[in-house]
């Protein structure tokens, strides 16, 4: 495991080595036949990955794909995978996938209740913004309730600091929405900044970035690696907007032992789950809720609104408390939509044996409401 060590496998994961072969309930020898891997790059149908013998292409096994309908997600970049390969031209085949310590993800696109993992056991999170048009403090927000819910630590990185004519007011802006988190302003134009996020990225570290796009992600990793690895793009000048010059995720190799992860450039961020991301973010909140004059107080127009009092006072942005409010309401829009979701499931899984029994769908009408004479 060697050539993985660099990769970020440190000793955590030989325990769940053990464990996931465990779970596969292998005989010896095919345990003999399992290698470690780490996920370099998703390309859809098949993922690039590195063993200790180098890199090379994997696609799932038929079990792990039956699998998936059962509810088991996919490989995500930084995953540690258990694979078997037989030739070196031939695709290696991903058998399991090791205990996570950290999940970045997000719902995806479309009307279907459905996870979309950004990257896995990702130690710090980067979260790019760009000081320039595309400043925007409640897209941080958001991206700081991903990084909590993730289990990763986020840290805030203002990108192209040399846009900016007031640096200083941007930084005491950024800090009075996220307290705690180290927030930098960097310029790699300028070669300013980069050793404030080299500290992250050391041997058996891993970072992701995410962000907007053309807020920089790919100049950071080219600034970081000292390789030109993703391509870059200028953004439009109307409206500070980039195009999606990153279009999968990917995994680099840092100089100093640590690996990076880029991620395409996101417009919408829809937040999957909450595990305590919005207390977190919105902290100042919630702890002053808690001084209100009713216990279910909504931050209206109730008497004795601890909440209203500090925006009254200017001691709160106004925007911050609608913010807060907003994501409350998409949680709970999430948590509607997962409940009726389980309960189609469970009741197709219920009506399946009938199906079966009587023909499929048709069957199961008849059943119903009687045969068509």
């Amino acid at each position: 495991m060697k050539t993985l060590e660099c990769w970020g496998w440190t000793e955590q994961w030989d325990q769940k080595w053990e464990k996931a072969l465990e779970i596969i309930k292998a005989d010896e020898d095919q345990i003999r036949a399992f290698e470690a891997a780490r996920v370099v790059a998703d390309f859809g149908q098949k993922y690039g990955i590195i063993t200790s013998k180098g890199s090379r292409f994997a696609s799932l096994t038929g079990k792990f794909r039956q699998k998936l309908n059962e509810g088991e997600s996919k490989p995500g970049v930084g995953d540690f995978i258990v694979i078997t390969s037989h030739g070196a031209e031939d695709d290696a085949r991903v058998h399991a996938v090791l205990e996570r310590s950290s999940v970045i993800a997000r719902q995806a696109a479309g009307f279907e209740t459905k996870e979309q993992i950004i990257a896995s056991n990702v130690n710090t999170l980067f979260i790019v913004c760009a000081l320039n048009g595309d400043y925007n403090v409640s897209r941080l927000e958001r991206y700081l309730i991903l990084a909590w819910n993730s289990g990763a630590n986020p840290v805030i990185v203002l990108s192209k600091s040399d846009l900016c004519d007031d640096i200083e007011s941007r930084l005491a802006e950024t800090q009075s929405i996220a307290p705690g988190v180290p927030v930098f302003a960097v310029s790699a134009r300028l070669g300013l900044g980069r050793e404030q996020l080299e500290k992250y990225a050391c041997s058996g570290q891993t970072v992701a970035l995410t962000g907007s796009s053309g807020c920089g992600k790919s100049t950071i990793i080219n600034w970081l690696t000292g390789r030109e690895d993703q391509m870059t793009q200028e953004v439009r000048e109307d409206d500070s907007r980039g195009r999606h010059t990153t279009t999968h995720r990917e995994l680099f190799l840092l100089p100093d032992g640590g690996v990076i992860i880029d991620t395409p450039g996101m417009r919408e961020l829809s937040i999957w789950d909450d595990g305590d991301g919005v207390s977190r973010t919105f902290d100042d909140i919630e702890q002053l809720a808690k001084q209100c004059f009713f216990d279910d107080c909504q931050h209206g127009q109730e008497k004795g609104c601890a909440v209203r009092e500090a925006i009254d006072e200017g001691k709160m942005d106004p925007s911050r408390l609608i913010n807060y409010q907003k994501m409350q309401r998409e949680i709970a829009y999430q948590l509607r939509k997962e409940a009726v979701a389980s309960k189609k499931n469970s009741k197709i899984a219920k009506n399946e044996p009938r199906r079966q029994k009587r023909g499929g769908w048709r069957g199961e009408v008849e059943e119903e409401f009687g045969a068509s004479k």
